[in-house]
């Protein structure tokens, strides 16, 4: 009954995430190319660059004459991003959070039909709740999304980081796996936490009013 209720809603959901997430990167990139203490008006929102000699590289703060208040855009870009991913690869693959949290680059793998030779995308998921592996063939749309997310998380190497990832349930670390759902925490890479999705989509749901 709950599914049935919310499935008609999934499209504002999809809609929502995908908006905040390009508006949030042509924020970003305009802020980064702004001198500090100068405005800028972008994605219908003004906002100035803030003065922070003492911030983090990585950091990329701004006053917001509307609010009042100082806002890290590259955080915000960080989290529409993983809202936008998370999203579209739990609504492409119907997998749960743990499994979501558990895709590693080995989860893409390759099947090649024997009566014409032709490669199909297939996403491997590793046996949890149900102790079954499961083979999910992916879309062109979902190949998109995951082409996304490898990109952003790649090394300049090219290759994807070994993260560890922590089992609440078993209490137990994973050895190290190139994770797709990772993100840089000042000096080091780090498997996003369940918890971290679920701040994510709560945020997500709440400007879908």
């Amino acid at each position: 009954a709950r599914t049935r209720e919310r499935l008609p809603v999934l499209p504002v959901l999809v809609r929502i995430v995908e908006q905040r997430r390009t508006a949030s990167q042509a924020l970003l990139d305009t802020a980064r190319n702004t001198p500090p203490g100068q405005g800028f008006t972008t994605a219908g929102q003004t906002l100035i660059r803030a003065v922070t000699p003492l911030a983090a590289p990585h950091k990329i703060w701004v006053d917001d004459p509307a609010t009042g208040k100082r806002r890290d855009l590259a955080l915000e870009e960080d989290h529409a991003f993983w809202a936008w991913a998370t999203v579209e690869v739990l609504r492409a693959t119907g997998v749960r959070v743990e499994e979501l949290l558990e895709l590693s680059h080995h989860s893409l793998v390759q099947y090649r039909l024997p009566s014409t030779g032709e490669l199909v995308p297939l996403l491997q998921i590793l046996p949890s709740k149900t102790d079954a592996e499961r083979l999910l063939l992916v879309s062109p749309e979902l190949a998109e999304v995951l082409s996304a997310i490898i990109s952003r998380v790649r090394a300049r190497t090219g290759a994807v980081p070994l993260v560890a990832g922590y089992d609440r349930h078993e209490r137990t670390w994973s050895p190290p796996t190139p994770l797709l759902f990772q993100r840089r925490h000042a000096t080091e890479d780090r498997g996003i936490t369940p918890e971290t999705i679920r701040r994510i989509l709560t945020t997500a749901l709440a400007h879908t009013g």
